[in-house]
This record gives C-alpha cells, sequence and structure tokens, in this order.
C-alpha cells in the first residue's frame, strides 16, 4: 500500500508573508525560493516526489480570495502533503476548512494565525475559526515550532494545535524557521517527516 501510494504523492509548500513588497520581490530574497523551501523541493523531487512551490499574490498584503484563486491551480488529492510555513499555514488550514478537502498529509512550520493590530489585510487573513473536523480528511498533521519562537508564534501553534490535534515537533534555536532564524537553509526534520 506505502509504495503504491509514493507513486502518487504529491507535495504543495505554501510560503510566509514577508513584511513589505522589498522583501518579498528582490531577487536574493523573492518569497516562494527563499529560506528551507528551494532545499526541500529539491529534495524532495531527487525522491520522485513532485513538488511545486508556487509563489501567492502580493504575500506582503495577503488576501485570502488572491491566494485561493492561485493555489487552486495546484493538484490536491488524497494523496496529496501540503506544508505551510507562517501565514501559509494560516492559509491551508483555511482552505482545508472550506473545502473539506481529503489530504495526506498536512505539515505547519512556524504556523501563525494572530494579526498585527493594525494590519487590515493579515486581520481578514487571519481571522477565522478553524474547522475541526479537519482533523478527520487529512490522515497526519505535524506542526513545527522552535524554543525560541515568538510569543504569538507559540500563542498561534495553540490555536491549531487545540483545534487539529497532531503532533507538535520543537526544535531548539530555530527561530521563526527563516535563514536567519535557524543559521541554514538545509531542514532535515522537515524531509524526515514528508517521507515516513
Amino acid at each position: 500500500m506505502q509504495t503504491d501510494l509514493s507513486k502518487k504523492i504529491n507535495c504543495v509548500v505554501i510560503h510566509g508573508c514577508p513584511s513589505n513588497v522589498e522583501k518579498a520581490m528582490s531577487p536574493e530574497r523573492r518569497t516562494y525560493d527563499k529560506h528551507w523551501i528551494p532545499w526541500i523541493k529539491k529534495e524532495l523531487t531527487a525522491r520522485g516526489i513532485k513538488t511545486e512551490t508556487p509563489l501567492m499574490p502580493t504575500p506582503w498584503e495577503p488576501d485570502y480570495e488572491k491566494f485561493k484563486k492561485e493555489f487552486e491551480k495546484q493538484k490536491v488529492t488524497e494523496s496529496t502533503i501540503l506544508i505551510g510555513h507562517s501565514c501559509g499555514s494560516a492559509f491551508l488550514v483555511r482552505w482545508l476548512g472550506e473545502t473539506k478537502r481529503k489530504i495526506f498529509k498536512l505539515i505547519l512550520v512556524a504556523p501563525w494565525k494572530i494579526p498585527d493590530k493594525d494590519d487590515k489585510f493579515r486581520k481578514a487573513f487571519y481571522v477565522y475559526l478553524v474547522d475541526e473536523t479537519i482533523k478527520s480528511r487529512v490522515e497526519e498533521i505535524f506542526m513545527f515550532t522552535a524554543d525560541d519562537e515568538e510569543v504569538d508564534g507559540k500563542e498561534s501553534l495553540k490555536i491549531f494545535h487545540q483545534s487539529l490535534g497532531g503532533e507538535v515537533i520543537e526544535l531548539k534555536g530555530r527561530g521563526h524557521y527563516t535563514v536567519g532564524g535557524m543559521g541554514t537553509v538545509e531542514f532535515p526534520e522537515l524531509l524526515e517527516v514528508v517521507l515516513k
């Protein structure tokens, strides 16, 4: 069964939301190909797992409907692994709750759900009720956090974990799972969870 499934497995990684357009789009820091995302794509592709890392529209001013339109160009089946980083996690959880889709694995990396007080875009993006029935449609759920994650990040993780359950993996010294926080683009623990 597992070998048949691995032939069909595909993976979609949704990036986080940088604070401004410069951080998102400058060539050395483009949102979708920074931090550990290119590394995990390369590692999974080398193992025969089709992996997509789409660029979400205007992620510095995240808009759920725009994200949804772009995301739905991807193939999502019961053999799909969805990985979200930061606000990408918030998007995936909202989308799964809204669409009632079944998937293989959901992996949230440094999930975020708490908007800045005066950011209307993030308020509209993050403020929604988490659909607790998601856990009945996803075979496995994993959430990565770090011992040195920000307070709102820890709180966000609690919100998602209380609603969805799953396994929480806390690593030391990874911050918000950006290159700056991790000190590397490699993320072998994520690779292990995907391949498990």
